[in-house]
């Protein structure tokens, strides 16, 4: 206790504080989320969700994560882990509001990667604004790839469509997002050169 007897959050590593977690600890899940809601909170805005829906999910993920932590072994990092439950959660809502629609009349394109997007808070902005330009199946499989590090294996197990056709939404999004957030002078730069 501080002078003022208030307890100073738990400090520590994230698998460290999942493990006070699972044995009960509630303070230590409760920097857990805050180190983590507005990175999930994100993530469920770049799927797809209106901001009122992805704070209502987050809070369902990180319940749902809460009774869930010891379950939890710091294989990869805590962020990702509870993001894939967010994620799974979003998912299931898009489903059970029967949106989501997929074609399965896509060719399915080779394996691409693509550097990290992150950066600086405009630059946030701008990837938020130009993901909003993606067909609804391009979002959420560039956001299940590249925000929540799931595989094209699992996107397509958990969107129920085939691996090609996540391939494919996912190398069409990526490359319309290319175009959308290149530099007005790459772009001269590349046709000089091309």
């Amino acid at each position: 206790m501080t002078s003022m007897g208030m307890e100073r959050p738990p400090t520590g590593h994230d698998v460290e504080l999942a493990a006070q977690a699972a044995g009960g600890d509630r303070m230590a899940y409760g920097e857990l989320v805050r180190r983590h809601g507005s990175a999930v909170r994100g993530l469920l805005r770049r799927m797809g969700a209106d901001s009122a829906t992805a704070d209502d999910l987050a809070q369902d993920a990180f319940m749902a994560g809460f009774e869930q932590v010891a379950e939890f072994r710091g294989d990869g990092t805590f962020g990702a882990w509870i993001k894939k439950i967010a994620a799974r959660l979003y998912l299931k809502r898009v489903k059970r509001e029967a949106r989501l629609i997929f074609s399965d009349n896509v060719e399915p394109l080779e394996e691409i990667s693509v550097k990290d997007a992150s950066g600086d808070a405009a630059s946030r902005i701008d990837l938020d604004e130009a993901l909003k330009s993606l067909s609804r199946g391009e979002r959420l499989c560039v956001s299940l790839c590249y925000g929540a590090d799931w595989s094209h294996g699992e996107a397509a197990e958990a969107l129920n469509i085939p691996i090609g056709t996540v391939k494919s939404h996912v190398k069409r999004g990526l490359d319309k997002l290319r175009a959308k957030l290149a530099r007005p002078d790459e772009g001269a730069r590349r046709e000089a050169h091309g």
